[in-house]
C-alpha cells in the first residue's frame, strides 16, 4: 500500500490530472482526490494524493512543499488519519 499525502492552499483551479502530473515526476502515482464542497461542486483549497510506495512520498514532500503550483505557495506534507469520534459510542444511554 502506498503512503497517502496532504496538498493544501491549492488553487480553485488546480485539477487532479495537474497534481497528478507534478506528482508523478517523484514516482508512481496510486490516486489523487481533489476535496470539493457537495452543494457548490468548488474546491476546497485541498487534496490528498496517494504516492506508490513510503520512499516516493518523501521525496515528493520534501521537493514539494513550498513550492508555488498555479500561482499559490502550496503545503506538502503527510496525511495523518483523523481520528473519528463517533458519538453513539462514546456516550451510550
Amino acid at each position: 500500500m502506498g503512503k497517502k499525502i496532504y496538498v493544501g492552499n491549492l488553487s480553485y483551479d488546480t485539477s487532479d490530472a495537474g497534481l497528478n502530473e507534478v506528482f508523478q515526476q517523484y514516482g508512481t502515482v496510486a490516486s489523487v482526490k481533489t476535496i470539493v464542497d457537495r452543494d457548490t461542486g468548488r474546491s476546497k483549497g485541498f487534496a490528498f494524493v496517494e504516492m506508490g510506495t513510503e520512499d516516493e512520498a518523501r521525496a515528493a514532500i520534501s521537493a514539494l512543499n513550498g513550492t508555488t503550483l498555479d500561482g499559490r505557495q502550496i503545503k506538502v506534507n503527510e496525511s495523518v488519519d483523523k481520528p473519528r469520534d463517533n458519538f453513539r459510542d462514546n456516550y451510550r444511554y
